[in-house]
């Protein structure tokens, strides 16, 4: 099914933009997780539009309801839905090109494909899907600190050439929440902010980079061959809406280097085997070798500008677009949350099929194999 990923912890996503809601069913999650809704609700709300003036004006709360799966604060087992419901929809917003396909979107590959598609605000091509991802992910993170120590955090490292400098194995969720660009280099995220404010003003979009690390992970997990872990985070992280770059540990960077510059190089510590350089991103072979897990994620220019562009209608005549609503000028604040989300549930469903590999849940974190 194409709505669905993973495949222990695995979750399907439903809803479109401007529908009656939006949501997730999470499958084989383990029993007596603690979780609640606010849990749930402080990640939502990082995601959520309207949360600052470089983001979309849409009103949306994003409130959500545990329909399914989890009794008095603990996950049973079975399967849990989320849902949350669609409140400031506006259809009319888009009803004056419905039969016009926006440049960059999904528009026309839709109509391809099924012969019909939810002109309302995208449907299910909207970012709003994301919002059952972002619900699982909070659920995957907890299972994933509860079993094995690991915390994921992500932040924006470039707007435009905007470009910041960040040391992630230091990094806190306080220094990435404490603007509202979400780039926790002081030196550079206030410019960050004033480009997307004078793109915005402009009526036009401008893309970037969001980085993310996952500290403590231990080492084995991810398949050989075609599940390496470095593939499933790809396609998960592509998924992703406006996505178009995926890269891990030193990525194109070092494909200008020779290998003897390249080479993580193993030493004892001590207490674990270890590499005194992470250029493979805490991934080789296809499995984690106990080291940060280091990934860059590129996004496009939100496709949707509030200027004059030349396109094309369903009966194949050229016409003049002059999109309306509220969208984002940068979708780099808002997939934050996501790339976290979707590192979440790779990691997650990974660990579950090391767990049923071994009988066990895996080794502590970065601990040798003897």
């Amino acid at each position: 099914m194409s709505s669905s990923f993973g495949h222990l912890f695995r979750i399907s996503t439903f809803g479109e933009s401007h529908g009656g809601a939006v949501g997730v069913v999470i499958d084989g999650c383990p029993p007596q997780v603690p979780i609640t809704e606010a849990e749930i609700q402080a990640e939502l709300d990082r995601r959520r539009p309207g949360q600052s003036k470089i983001t979309t004006a849409r009103a949306e709360l994003d409130v959500c309801e545990i329909v399914s799966g989890v009794f008095e604060g603990r996950t049973l087992g079975t399967p849990i839905c989320i849902m949350v419901r669609n409140k400031d929809a506006r259809a009319t917003d888009y009803e004056p090109f419905k039969d016009v396909y926006r440049p960059s979107h999904a528009d026309y590959t839709y109509d391809a494909k099924y012969g019909i598609r939810n002109w309302r605000g995208g449907g299910r091509a909207s970012a709003r899907e994301t919002i059952g991802r972002v619900a699982a992910g909070a659920l995957a993170k907890k299972v994933l600190q509860l079993h094995a120590g690991i915390e994921i955090l992500s932040w924006v490292s470039r707007v435009g050439r905007i470009e910041a400098n960040v040391d992630g194995e230091k990094l806190t969720m306080a220094d990435i929440e404490k603007n509202i660009v979400r780039c926790p280099d002081d030196a550079v995220a206030q410019q960050m902010i004033d480009l997307i404010s004078k793109v915005k003003s402009n009526g036009d979009s401008i893309g970037g980079t969001v980085d993310c690390i996952a500290r403590n992970v231990p080492a084995g997990l991810g398949e050989p061959v075609f599940d390496k872990l470095e593939a499933d985070l790809a396609k998960a992280m592509l998924s992703l809406p406006a996505s178009k770059a995926f890269e891990i540990g030193s990525g194109y960077e070092g494909t200008y280097l020779l290998g003897s510059e390249h080479n993580d190089l193993f030493y004892n510590p001590g207490d674990r085997i270890a590499t005194r350089t992470n250029r493979s991103g805490g991934v080789q072979g296809g499995i984690t070798n106990g080291e940060s897990i280091n990934i860059r994620v590129g996004f496009k220019p939100v496709a949707t500008i509030l200027q004059p562009q030349m396109t094309v209608n369903s009966a194949g005549e050229e016409v003049e677009l002059m999109p309306r609503g509220r969208h984002d000028p940068c979708v780099l604040p808002r997939a934050v949350p996501m790339v976290e989300a979707m590192m979440a549930l790779v990691l997650c469903d990974h660990l579950m099929r090391q767990k049923a590999l071994s009988g066990s849940i895996v080794k502590e974190p970065n601990q040798a194999t003897p």
